[in-house]
Formats: structure tokens, sequence, C-alpha cells
């Protein structure tokens, strides 16, 4: 699953770890769904988007063919 969160992060003027520490997961879960390595689970999904206070399609993009 494609995803925008490194440049939500960015636009919000947050770290990895900030982010992390906010949503309760760790750094290093924050870096592996930025690189694509790691899909989150729904409930991380919708505090990521509240975090930024924006949709979950805002962030993560769902390809079927993928």
């Amino acid at each position: 699953m494609e995803n925008d969160l490194k440049v939500w992060r960015a636009k919000a003027d947050v770290t990895q770890a900030e982010l992390a520490e906010e949503v309760e997961v760790s750094r290093q879960t924050i870096n592996a769904i930025e690189r694509g390595r790691y899909d989150p689970s729904l409930e991380l999904a919708f505090e990521l988007a509240d975090y930024f206070e924006c949709r979950i399609e805002d962030i993560f993009h769902y390809d079927p063919e993928e």
C-alpha cells in the first residue's frame, strides 16, 4: 500500500520519534510505514489520520492491483 505519511509528517514539522510517541508506536514502526515495508493496522491508520486531522485515504492509497 502506498502512503504519503512522510509528506504529512514534513508538513506538520514533526519527527518520526515525535509522531511515534503521539500514536504510541516505535519510531521504527513509523519508519517502516513510510518506507512501505509495513501496513499499519486499521486502528493505527485512524490514529494517524486523527493526528493530522485528515482522512485515512489522504495518507494511505490502496491499489487492488498490487
